[in-house]
């Protein structure tokens, strides 16, 4: 009878429609976030080519007469667009956007009884929320790292600029 019933709950019968929307709807997301992800990283290498172009044309012509004041906040706000750029495009952080299928798996169809097909969409759905949940902090990180380089890029230049001057 236990076997009859376990049979019956993993029968195509038990597949919820409902629920496999909804995993189909958390991966949607999770895929949203990873595009998130690549474009932060071109992103931070637009940056580098305008940090690179705006400091190449402007650097020369306001080192032409020594390091004054203005030359070294601009060199300093240099050095910390390249320190944030640096921190965006570094390797290190830990994403998660897709499964183990080593555990999927282990986990839902070599375990005690196969898991129906509405039992992974919820767990694999639950699954994914978390993964967007870990990856948005990375992500909000990097977000504040990209708008203090921009901020500090357009601070350069206009250091740059009054050195030009001579202000």
């Amino acid at each position: 009878m236990a076997e009859r019933s376990r049979a019956a709950a993993n029968s195509p019968a038990d597949d919820d429609p409902r629920l496999a929307f909804i995993y189909q709807e958390a991966v949607r997301g999770l895929t949203h976030q990873q595009t998130v992800v690549e474009n932060m990283s071109t992103r931070a290498g637009s940056l580098i080519f305008a940090t690179a172009f705006a400091n190449s044309l402007l650097g020369g012509a306001a080192l032409s007469d020594g390091l004054g004041l203005w030359e070294w906040i601009a060199v300093f706000l240099l050095f910390s667009i390249g320190g944030l750029i640096v921190f965006m495009l570094w390797p290190y952080h830990q994403y998660s956007f897709r499964f183990d299928p080593e555990e999927l798996l282990h986990q839902y169809v070599d375990g005690d009884g196969p898991a129906s097909m509405s039992a992974m969409h919820r767990a694999l759905a639950l699954r994914i929320k978390a993964d967007m949940a870990a990856n948005w902090r990375i992500i909000q990180r990097l977000r504040v790292a990209l708008q203090i380089a921009l901020l500090f890029l357009l601070l350069d230049i206009l250091a740059w600029l009054l050195a030009i001057a001579g202000v």
